[in-house]
């Protein structure tokens, strides 16, 4: 990718997403914060921009079709085109106990940003996607969607059962190898980051990794070259199980 890479990240106005944003306005290119609530997105915008990165707010409600829509026209304006999407903006829920007591409204409150909302971004920035000589998109997934790892007694994630924001990963993860099959002939790759354990306000800042650590791995598939892979799960130390 050239220098002038058009890069989208949502939820970037603090935690991981800015620190994808940031790093990855290093690599030279336009970063769009995407951010639902437009003063936050304007004041991280303008904190990347004064470490000379060239960084443009862009209000984004990945919940909000009408949203997505509008966010998609802006850059057709702007830019005509876009060659990254960071589908980053993601919630744990409210709801903390076992399956047995959760509800349907439980998990959809989760789904809605999660799953429902990377489907609605990447669709409406799938036709600006396609017109990138190599568009990349990036799912922001976890360690704790992995139906191995989860059935693995002997895997930390044993005993963690948060089911909306577990099953949410989960099904994440099967988007992203969705859209990858249906784009596996065409320039653009589908991956999912799963950043580890990284302190942020998604577990009250008690993650061992610091948000750059974590937003390496996303940063890494985002600027991939023609080799690089296409429907996979990676983290730093290498690829996730499904």
């Amino acid at each position: 990718m050239s220098v002038e890479r058009i890069a989208l990240v949502t939820g970037a106005n603090k935690g991981i997403g800015f620190e994808i944003a940031r790093q990855l306005g290093e690599q030279g290119g336009v970063v769009l914060v995407g951010a639902r609530d437009e003063v936050r997105g304007k004041a991280a915008a303008d904190a990347l921009a004064g470490r000379g990165i060239a960084a443009v707010p862009l209000r984004l409600d990945v919940t909000d079709p009408a949203s997505a829509a509008a966010a998609a026209d802006a850059i057709t304006e702007r830019y005509g085109r876009l060659d990254v999407l960071v589908n980053n903006a993601g919630i744990a829920g409210a709801f903390t106990g076992p399956p047995s007591e959760a509800t349907a409204g439980d998990l959809r409150e989760v789904y809605e940003t999660n799953v429902f909302g990377v489907l609605t971004v990447t669709n409406a920035m799938l036709p600006l996607l396609r017109r990138s000589a190599a568009g990349r998109v990036v799912n922001l997934s976890s360690h704790v969607g992995s139906l191995t790892l989860n059935a693995d007694p002997r895997s930390p994630m044993a005993n963690l059962n948060m089911i909306a924001y577990q099953s949410s990963k989960t099904a994440l993860n099967a988007l992203t190898i969705a859209y990858a099959k249906e784009l596996r002939e065409t320039p653009i790759k589908v991956n999912a980051a799963n950043p580890g354990s990284v302190a942020t306000d998604i577990n009250a800042h008690r993650g061992q990794r610091t948000p750059a650590e974590g937003a390496a791995i996303a940063v890494r598939l985002a600027l991939l070259d023609a080799s690089g892979p296409s429907g996979a799960s990676l983290a730093d130390e290498g690829n996730v199980p499904w």
